[in-house]
């Protein structure tokens, strides 16, 4: 007679990557994506990543996501917070994507596969739109180097970017989310955020891994024509 001895530990469960060949960091990183409970949801769910939860914690705290909406998603590969913003906004709405990486068509997103530095990106999302934004999101992230301060310094150039393209196209009342990594956002920037938005703040939803230095940075109530 078979014999089966079942733990009542969870975490007596934990799945172990023993396969010689792998390197350590890609060993650690392959038994946290099998051992992490959002990326099985987010299959589970049919959500294209894990960042999904992350803009659904958000929004569902801050609802900055309204049927109807239109909004812009930066970075959108592999498609996570774009699957989250078009069943927010509804039929009635619009979500306009980039990214320099492809991506498989999500009902309800126009994606647009283009580097969101090039000079004519801001223009050509511009006319995807159709008209004024209501939120525009940015989980855009350069390659890390493993240096902090560089790879703040990277990421804060990105931001900043993002941040210059939300005034552009933000309609009076809209939201800018993008992703910093903790170690400071600029003064300079934030300085901005809040002559032109009139709520900015940190936020880190539960669904960012504990040991990450991500942070987004959250500004509402945009406010155009502020003068500089």
């Amino acid at each position: 007679m078979e014999r089966r001895v079942v733990s009542k530990n969870p975490r007596a469960l934990k799945v172990r990557v023993k396969k010689k060949s792998a390197s350590t960091s890609s060993k650690r990183w392959l038994e946290r994506q099998l051992n992490d409970p959002y990326v099985a949801r987010a299959k589970a769910e049919g959500y294209r990543s894990r960042a999904a939860f992350k803009l659904t914690e958000i929004d569902d705290k801050h609802r900055i996501l309204k049927k109807g909406g239109r909004v812009v998603d930066l970075g959108a590969a592999p498609g996570g917070w774009s699957q989250v913003a078009a069943a927010r906004v509804g039929t009635q709405g619009r979500v306009a994507a980039i990214d320099l990486l492809p991506i498989d068509p999500i009902p309800g997103v126009d994606f647009l596969e283009l580097d969101f530095l090039d000079p004519s990106a801001p223009d050509v999302l511009k006319r995807m739109l159709d008209g004024e934004a209501d939120v525009v999101l940015s989980d855009m992230a350069a390659n890390a180097t493993g240096h902090r301060r560089t790879d703040h310094l990277k990421i804060m150039a990105l931001v900043e970017t993002a941040a210059e393209f939300a005034r552009e196209v933000l309609k009076p009342g809209g939201a800018f989310l993008a992703k910093v990594i903790q170690g400071g956002t600029e003064s300079a920037l934030l300085a901005e955020l809040k002559r032109d938005f009139a709520s900015v703040k940190h936020v880190k939803p539960a669904a960012s891994r504990a040991d990450s230095a991500e942070l987004y940075l959250l500004a509402t109530g945009f406010r155009r024509n502020v003068p500089r």
